[in-house]
């Protein structure tokens, strides 16, 4: 992994499959770094033929982050939004796209595929959208459209986003038992996971950067967002949207909203699938992506 400086800020990436020939950029959801895309998965899309590079998103990882700007209030942010007054967070969505340019400008990179899972899918659709001439082909996963009308997240899974945190400096097993409760909640109830491994997932996630400001910023942009199908519609490039027909925070509505907004999209709708990639559809997915790319 590497620490590198853009145009604007500096971004923690790696990169997976040097020397193959077909840049694939990986983006990952609200709070998470880069090891949200597991090493099985990254690992089998470079048997693709994909130079896989994923990052640590702002306010991530090992990337900058912007302490600066404070903690917002999720609270009268939900507030205000109910109450239909536009909100003001740390930063944007957009300003977020602007970074995964800027990375790939860094890296030489002139153009690549783009995916993105969750507010990943969300930061690639404006990638799309703000710099069509850096995307080649999209691949929107667990995403939706900005689009108010669309059912919210189930009570359980919103309460793992918003539910109060434990500090893993005070109480560390109490806060890896809640992350590993937060991802069942959140996962595949098609394809459970060993909550060993996700408790390893989590370790490692802990042990390499703790930011929970961070989340909330990223949270405050996601808040924010305005409703992108008018954008969608002028896309024009090939797109497949993912989604898991059993996926609590993201209803399946927000895919099948995504790929009526974009012209010529194709969906999947995976059953048994929740708001994760589980191992056991790391392969379906990964050639989704490859042939998502082969159209381009």
């Amino acid at each position: 992994m590497q620490r590198l400086k853009t145009a604007g800020l500096t971004l923690c990436h790696d990169i997976e499959g040097e020397g193959n020939p077909t840049d694939l950029l990986l983006i990952s959801g609200i709070g998470t770094q880069m090891l949200w895309w597991k090493d099985s998965f990254v690992k089998t899309l470079a048997g693709r033929g994909f130079r896989v590079i994923r990052l640590d998103n702002r306010d991530t990882g090992l990337s900058d982050g912007f302490e600066q700007s404070g903690i917002p209030d999720i609270q009268s942010m939900m507030a205000d939004r109910a109450a239909g007054r536009g909100l003001t967070p740390p930063y944007r969505l957009e300003d977020m796209a602007d970074d995964c340019a800027d990375l790939l400008s860094a890296l030489g990179v002139k153009a690549a595929h783009v995916a993105g899972g969750s507010m990943g899918g969300m930061i690639a659709q404006l990638l799309a959208i703000r710099h069509p001439n850096r995307v080649l082909s999209l691949t929107s996963i667990m995403s939706g459209t900005g689009n108010p009308a669309l059912p919210g997240a189930t009570p359980q899974a919103q309460a793992v986003l918003l539910r109060p945190r434990l500090s893993p400096e005070t109480d560390r097993e109490g806060w890896l038992d809640a992350s590993v409760s937060g991802a069942l909640i959140l996962g595949s109830p098609g394809y459970p996971e060993d909550p060993a491994d996700l408790r390893r997932a989590s370790e490692a996630s802990l042990d390499r950067a703790y930011r929970p400001s961070g989340f909330l910023r990223h949270y405050a942009a996601v808040m924010a967002a305005p409703d992108r199908r008018p954008l969608l519609n002028d896309l024009r490039l090939p797109v497949t949207v993912i989604h898991g027909a059993e996926d609590p925070l993201v209803r399946p509505e927000g895919g099948r909203d995504t790929a009526a907004a974009i012209p010529g999209a194709q969906y999947h709708e995976i059953p048994g699938m929740g708001h994760n990639i589980p191992p056991a559809l790391e392969a379906q997915i990964a050639d989704l992506i490859a042939q998502t790319a082969a159209r381009a």
